[in-house]
């Protein structure tokens, strides 16, 4: 009896196997593809960080002597590169190493040349496509720098806006130095009550901040 329930088992398996075997042979094109695409994925990922980590290099490379031009005010070349071209601008690394955190940067640079030249709406465009990363302290410099670029405009409402949120976001001496020029547009536009707010709130704040020091002065001169 155990006998036959042996061959029962051994025939019941041997019958599986057959079923398993055709079914590996009827999807057995469709299973390479599937796995042939997974180390395709796996392989284009390590050779796309090895390319990345190479074009990152060479992009921070040439972005040096344009970092060189825009501290010497050199605005122009910073954007463009030299007359002779023995430097690539930051539009040139913008769009040659696109997608590289280099390239993410030259577009502050390039937003704070056409700052600094007057054109705005090209700032202003540059600076808004400056993808936020981790380092907050260029956030910041970008979201005070869209202030500085709306208010030269005339759209004072916009730029207030752009200051206090980075007076926000900084939650240090910087948010007093954000906070002062907030105030004082806020001045101009003879909205005095809103001046005397955060006037009120640096001295209160951040009183050892350097534009405490005589922050009593634009109290008293608006209360």
């Amino acid at each position: 009896m155990a006998t036959n329930n042996n061959k029962k088992e051994e025939i019941g398996l041997d019958t599986e196997l057959i079923k398993s075997g055709a079914f590996i042979e009827k999807h057995l094109k469709k299973i390479v593809i599937a796995l042939i695409a997974v180390i395709v994925v796996v392989i284009g990922f390590f050779i796309y960080n090895n390319h990345m980590e190479g074009v990152e290099k060479e992009a921070q490379e040439a972005i040096s002597k344009c970092q060189t031009s825009f501290y010497q005010q050199q605005y122009e070349v910073s954007l463009n590169g030299d007359s002779l071209k023995t430097f690539k601008g930051m539009l040139d690394i913008i769009k040659d190493y696109s997608g590289t955190k280099t390239a993410n940067i030259a577009k502050v640079y390039a937003g704070l040349c056409y700052y600094n030249m007057g054109e705005y709406d090209k700032a202003i465009n540059m600076l808004e496509d400056y993808d936020v990363q981790d380092d907050k302290s260029i956030s910041l410099s970008v979201t005070a720098a869209l202030g500085d670029c709306y208010i030269h405009k005339g759209n004072n409402e916009k730029g207030i806006e752009k200051l206090i949120e980075a007076a926000n976001d900084a939650d240090n001496v910087l948010s007093a130095l954000f906070m002062f020029k907030a105030a004082k547009v806020y001045e101009s536009m003879n909205q005095k009550e809103k001046a005397l707010e955060l006037y009120k709130n640096i001295k209160s704040k951040y009183p050892e901040s350097s534009v405490a020091t005589n922050i009593d002065k634009y109290i008293e001169r608006v209360n």
